[in-house]
């Protein structure tokens, strides 16, 4: 890189630092401020920093990987993460959550199961479960900005001349220059901890506004650069990895191509997109999955902002399709060399390669800035709705229940420092950005899916089923992870080219996401009614003034006949059932098209990218009526 695109980049980090800072005493005032921003925060706002903390680097460089190896048909896998969350998001999940008038989403167990023995072990299971999650998703972050800044960033000479400068030190400066990669990251990680701990979820949205404008204008550069330097005519030669169309959506049983080895479970894509289908709806239906999602919409000031944050929450992604496309229709058509040190394939490499290659000095520096703000958007509201939980419910519950205001904060500074040293831990087990993202996603996730569905629809489900479940499943999955380490660990070294021993073959078989993800569901459906009807159920006062604040639909006769709720209130157009799943299917829809018409375009298909947007815009007239038209009144919003 040039001496100006290393001048962006210090200055890009003295401003967000600088934001730190300047909202440092603001967070300081009480838990609400640190981690609700005192719910003062407007909805537009919000929804850039949740939109844009989703936005991040080590994704998009996945997302690259999946379109340089599949084409169009890898948006398949982006059901494994529910990519058409905001559409459940603005139909009615983002009002379920604000109404519930917490601050984290274990602390809404309480209010779901009652603050009993029962509601307090239900909190202690999800908070466990969060944390998990959320400290795996810091590891998958830091498995990816190490891979990308190596490309950029060559540390050689600064540690030869500390080696030279300082004697004692050059077997940590060889180390360091070693396992650069690793390095980097870890220096990332600091600078964006630093910002995190002052300024709390103030200091989080407010950067994460300037990271979605930079963003923005960055992922549109690439997409512009990336239609410029292609043609029809290079398109029409270039095939994915996979040996098939790039243009095609629908779905293959089996790819028979050759593979990069991170990627070789890949062959069986027909039985991968069944389980990403499932595990995307149960993870939509159950709520905000992502941890810091719940956050967002617990800051809002009403439900009607809630609901128009997730109308939102779409809109600030549309650029990274067009972008990602872009990236990879280059390394496509020009033949990029993405082969590592190893001599193997290495498709998550793409990204940074392409940048590297195709972007002048200046521009180079803006992008890999947007790109740096992706990641800090997505690891800084990952660590403070993991600091929240734990601080708000492990420990002020269990150590500190009469803890002033400062001591609570200083408890959150040691917590998001303690979750950034787990992540590194973490990411250093990992191999590739796949290899964590799937154990997260479809191993983590499956432990807690069904219960989180459970307890929104069915009035039945206790704290004791909703913790039993959650427990079992994430027991499984640490299991799941543990079991290839200790084989591989008892197996030792394997000589290239022999055959790997069978008790490898059956925990490496046990990981495969369409084994891993049902074995766990069905131990923790298991949990779950296991757990539920050996226990009494929930009071019946405790639902009833749940369902009075929520409104949520479902299997709630018995807690409905209950309520206090007049005639025209339980027939609210806002809270049909039906109509909520007309604009699920809408909202979906337009979700499909502002994603796929810009992918579309860039890569010149100008047929498909105008079908696409046309159903979108259509899609979203009728929104207008059937959703907007309906929303929470301002006196509703209100009182909630």
């Amino acid at each position: 890189m040039s001496y100006l695109d290393y001048a962006i980049i210090v200055v890009y980090f003295v401003l967000v630092i600088g934001i730190g800072f300047w909202y440092q005493r603001r967070a300081a005032e009480g838990l609400e401020s640190y981690f609700l921003a005192g719910k003062s925060m407007h909805w537009l706002a919000l929804a850039m920093s949740g939109s844009v903390a989703t936005f991040d680097i080590t994704g998009t460089m996945w997302i690259v990987a999946l379109i340089y190896l599949f084409g169009m048909k890898s948006m398949w896998n982006h059901w494994m993460w529910g990519f058409l969350m905001a559409a459940f998001f603005m139909s009615y999940m983002g009002k379920w959550v604000r109404r519930s008038g917490v601050m984290t989403g274990a602390e809404w167990m309480v209010t779901r199961f009652g603050d009993g023995r029962d509601g307090k072990t239900a909190r202690m299971a999800y908070t466990l479960m969060a944390v998990v999650m959320l400290t795996g998703f810091t590891g998958y972050a830091f498995q990816g900005i190490g891979k990308f800044a190596d490309v950029y960033v060559d540390i050689k000479p600064l540690t030869t001349f500390l080696a030279d400068a300082i004697p004692p030190a050059a077997p940590f400066m060889e180390a360091c220059a070693a396992n650069e990669p690793t390095v980097l990251a870890v220096g990332i990680f600091a600078i964006t901890t630093l910002y995190v701990l002052l300024g709390g979820l103030y200091g989080v949205v407010a950067t994460n506004v300037i990271q979605t404008v930079i963003l923005t204008v960055a992922s549109i550069l690439i997409a512009v650069v990336a239609y410029l330097n292609l043609t029809p005519q290079m398109l029409a030669a270039a095939v994915p990895v996979d040996g098939t169309s790039i243009t095609s959506l629908a779905p293959v049983w089996s790819v028979d191509a050759k593979l990069p080895d991170d990627y070789a479970l890949y062959h069986l894509f027909g039985a991968l997109v069944l389980v990403w289908v499932v595990k995307g709806l149960l993870l939509n239906l159950g709520g905000p999955g992502q941890m810091t999602d719940f956050q967002i919409f617990l800051a809002t000031r009403s439900a009607r902002d809630a609901s128009k944050l997730g109308a939102a929450w779409s809109g600030f992604l549309v650029v990274r399709w067009a972008m990602c496309m872009g990236i990879a229709m280059l390394a496509l058509t020009h033949g990029l060399d993405i082969v590592n040190d190893q001599g193997k394939v290495d498709a998550e490499s793409v990204m940074p390669r392409v940048l590297e290659q195709f972007l002048g000095p200046g521009v180079r520096g803006l992008v890999i800035a947007g790109l740096l703000a992706a990641f800090m958007s997505t690891f800084s509201a990952t660590v403070n709705a993991a600091a929240s939980y734990v601080v708000r419910d492990l420990w002020q519950p269990l150590f500190a229940r009469d803890a002033g205001q400062r001591g609570l904060i200083r408890a959150s500074y040691v917590a998001t420092v303690g979750v950034v040293v787990a992540g590194i831990a973490l990411g250093l087990q990992a191999d590739s950005i796949r290899d964590i993202w799937d154990w997260i996603m479809m191993s983590v996730g499956a432990a807690v899916v069904v219960p989180n569905v459970l307890r929104w629809y069915w009035w039945r489900l206790n704290g004791t089923g909703y913790a039993v479940g959650t427990l079992l499943g994430i027991a499984a999955s640490l299991g799941l992870l543990a079991s290839v380490k200790v084989a591989g660990a008892v197996v030792g070294p394997i000589e290239p080219g022999a055959a790997t021993p069978s008790i490898l073959a059956v925990a490496q078989t046990l990981n495969l996401p369409y084994i891993s993800f049902p074995l766990v569901s069905v131990l923790s459906i298991a949990g779950c009614l296991a757990g539920t009807w050996l226990v009494r159920p929930t009071d019946d006062a405790i639902l009833v003034s749940f369902y009075e604040s929520v409104r949520p639909f479902g299997a709630w006769k018995p807690i409905r006949e209950q309520t206090g709720l007049t005639p025209e209130q339980l027939a609210d157009p806002s809270e049909s059932m039906s109509l909520t799943v007309v604009n699920l299917g809408l909202s979906s829809v337009v979700i499909l098209g502002v994603y796929l018409s810009p992918m579309y375009l860039v890569g010149h298909w100008h047929g498909y990218a105008l079908a696409w947007f046309a159903a979108a815009v259509a899609a979203a007239v009728i929104l207008y009526f059937t959703w907007y038209k309906n929303l929470p009144s301002a006196e509703a919003a209100d009182l909630s």
